[in-house]
């Protein structure tokens, strides 16, 4: 399978659970589908891709130099130059971005946030994941607040 066809796959695999998040009934099989068929197969790519990478079992044209180098430059040199890198690098953001998806969905049921307020802020993740993630913590605070029952002193 070429890197192109995983990218394509991981897109998809992402869309799709980023489509039964926002437009799906909440249900539990809904949130399985999302977190086994979505999530789960999105981490799956990414960790036998990145294993095959870096062990040079898949694509051995890849990355030669070790990822000791945590700087910005050793990344790219040992990652992102490679096409390979790339797709796991975004398989990655894919994977994250939906969880996070999910666990703000859960957490804006529970707080009583309507699905068309959540919808903006869904897509804001799908986007910019941690753009759409700072406008739910800042959200949802007070109403998180107002559940809490006061401790006295």
């Amino acid at each position: 399978m070429s890197w192109e066809t995983l990218f394509s796959l991981a897109n998809i695999l992402a869309l799709g659970g980023w489509a039964l998040l926002i437009f799906a009934p909440r249900a539990a099989l809904t949130f399985s589908a999302i977190t086994y068929l979505g999530v789960g197969l999105l981490c799956l790519i990414y960790v036998v891709g990145l294993g095959g990478l870096l062990s040079g079992l898949i694509d051995p044209g890849g990355p030669n130099v070790p990822l000791t180098d945590y700087s910005v430059a050793g990344l790219q040199a040992a990652m992102f130059k490679n096409p390979g890198g790339t797709v796991i690098g975004w398989t990655h953001y894919l994977a994250f971005d939906l969880f996070i998806g999910m666990w703000i969905a859960r957490d804006a049921d529970a707080k009583g946030f309507g699905r068309i307020w959540q919808a903006p802020i869904l897509l804001l993740t799908f986007l910019a994941g941690p753009l759409g993630l700072l406008i739910w913590l800042a959200l949802r605070e007070p109403a998180a607040r107002r559940a809490q029952p006061r401790r006295k002193k």
